[in-house]
């Protein structure tokens, strides 16, 4: 129930998360699952598809057709490096690469033992060389991308909202990846395609926090009362629940495409695009929060104008500080016993500021005094002569 009030409250803006102020944490969060990836990728590497690495496709309809006999059908026409998935009641068989007699031969072989019509096996023959241009275009397309993404944030917010950003990107790609290396997913084409969809999902969620941070601490200046960390947070934690609710609605089709479409319908080529559409959204949305933003602030940190600006908001607090431990100091001693020579004015001259110890003096004589005129009040008609009697005033 805690929790759930706790997202409650957040859904509904009563409370802002420090997200700015927490970069360590976030940090070592994307530091774990970047190391995890990395080390996918050099010790499982990616499952590149036939259309990158080559080799012979058959697909075919055998709905009575089980795993093992479609692969010992295919193993006994002469393949020898198979993988057979299984869409609905679909086959599609990937081997390596074969000239046209051996592909003849496990097709005959397909037929034979599955009882299937020689016109209903359909081949396919992708040489290696095609898919190296295939994997060379897609290198072009993301560096393309990326120039564009740069010279984009640069001109419309600012270098160092483009450096952040790409950072999110990378980082985003990266662990998308380490998702496929461990998972063992097969990288096909639409798998690109999905790489660069969440390039521009993130993207885009970053370009709506940037914007607002840009709005929020546009009026700081050197008399401002908050820091840019703070300011930011302030944007961060406005955006955060649009950010969320817009994840959440584009997340949920995505997953039922990859969780109900590969398991009851046998979507095979739709799930390699709704894996990394899944993964890429989920972490590009902690990307753009949790990455990119404390990012941008540490670099805006460092700007000449910000450090002033913090360095006279911790002035005005050290200030206050001893402001107020005067004033304390004040009252303590004008209070305490014996007090009626209070040492206000001495406290007043110890002060360090100047301003402050002349504000400490007054106040400490104002005490003093008013402690001296109570006391004088209150013992006064004991200290006044009696008068005398009627007939000693006659006398006189």
């Amino acid at each position: 129930m805690a929790t759930r009030a706790i997202i409650s409250r957040i859904y509904r803006g009563e409370v802002s998360a420090d997200i700015v102020g927490r970069p360590k944490l976030w940090y070592s969060i994307s530091g774990i699952l970047l190391v995890l990836s990395i080390a996918g990728l050099i010790v499982q590497g990616l499952n590149f598809g036939v259309e990158f690495k080559g080799g012979s496709v058959f697909t075919f309809q055998a709905p009575s057709a089980s795993i093992e006999q479609v692969r010992g059908a295919v193993a006994d026409g002469g393949a020898h490096q198979t993988i057979v998935q299984e869409a609905g009641d679909k086959w599609r068989v990937t081997t390596e690469s074969m000239s046209s007699d051996e592909v003849g031969e496990v097709k005959q072989s397909v037929t034979e033992r599955l009882g299937i019509p020689g016109d209903k096996v359909s081949t396919q023959v992708v040489g290696a060389s095609w898919g190296g241009e295939i994997q060379s275009k897609a290198w072009q397309a993301l560096a393309v991308f990326m120039v564009l993404i740069i010279a984009y944030l640069s001109i419309a917010f600012e270098w160092r909202m483009a450096a952040a950003a790409v950072v999110a990107l990378v980082h985003d790609l990266v662990i998308t990846a380490g998702v496929y290396a461990w998972s063992g997913f097969e990288v096909t084409p639409a798998t690109l395609l999905g790489f660069l969809t969440i390039l521009g999902y993130s993207l885009y969620d970053a370009v709506v926090v940037f914007d607002m941070i840009k709005e929020v601490t546009k009026p700081l200046g050197p008399t401002s009362k908050t820091t840019y960390s703070q300011a930011a947070n302030t944007a961060l934690a406005s955006t955060l629940v649009r950010s969320l609710n817009t994840s959440l609605v584009a997340i949920l089709p995505v997953a039922a495409i990859l969780f109900i479409g590969t398991t009851l319908f046998g979507a095979g080529t739709l799930k390699d695009l709704s894996l990394a559409l899944f993964v890429g959204m989920i972490v590009g949305t902690y990307s753009s929060l949790c990455v990119a933003t404390p990012l941008l602030v540490q670099l805006k940190e460092r700007e000449p104008k910000y450090r002033e600006i913090r360095a006279n908001i911790a002035r005005r607090e050290a200030s206050a500080k001893r402001k107020s431990k005067t004033v304390a100091k004040v009252k303590a001693t004008a209070g305490a016993p014996g007090g009626d020579d209070a040492d206000g004015g001495s406290a007043g001259d110890d002060a360090p500021d100047g301003g402050a110890g002349d504000a400490a003096a007054t106040s400490g004589e104002d005490v003093a005094k008013s402690v001296t005129v109570r006391k004088v009040v209150q013992s006064g008609p004991r200290h006044q002569p009696r008068r005398g009697t009627r007939q000693q005033r006659r006398g006189r």
